[in-house]
């Protein structure tokens, strides 16, 4: 999760078993979009954001044929967090980490 997230989206996740890491759990507070999609990566989690910072970052990762782990993107005004919830359970269950590899899944489904 990047750390702009609500907690409530992260709270919910962990509430139904998905496997969340946080910006801030990681001790990655205040890391740039480039430093935390580098971070996700290396872990092999692809990373929510609602950051449309991030969204463009992956668009020059895609372009430069540069790998990245996934991005999730939910626009804050046009999703509820529920629906963030929802979404975040189901791609969690239903795909491998790597399904997501050099991509970028817009919310909601």
């Amino acid at each position: 999760m990047d750390e702009n997230v609500p907690r409530a989206i992260t709270v919910g996740l962990r509430l139904r078993g998905v496997d969340v890491l946080t910006a801030q759990d990681d001790g990655r507070k205040g890391f740039p979009d480039p430093l935390l999609l580098d971070r996700a990566t290396e872990l092999g989690r692809p990373l929510f954001s609602q950051d449309e910072d991030l969204l463009a970052e992956a668009q020059r990762r895609q372009t430069e044929g540069i790998f990245f782990a996934g991005v999730l993107y939910a626009h804050q005004l046009h999703v509820t967090i529920g629906a963030c919830v929802r979404d975040l359970q189901l791609i969690a269950e239903a795909m491998e980490p790597g399904e997501l590899a050099n991509r970028v899944e817009f919310l909601p489904l």
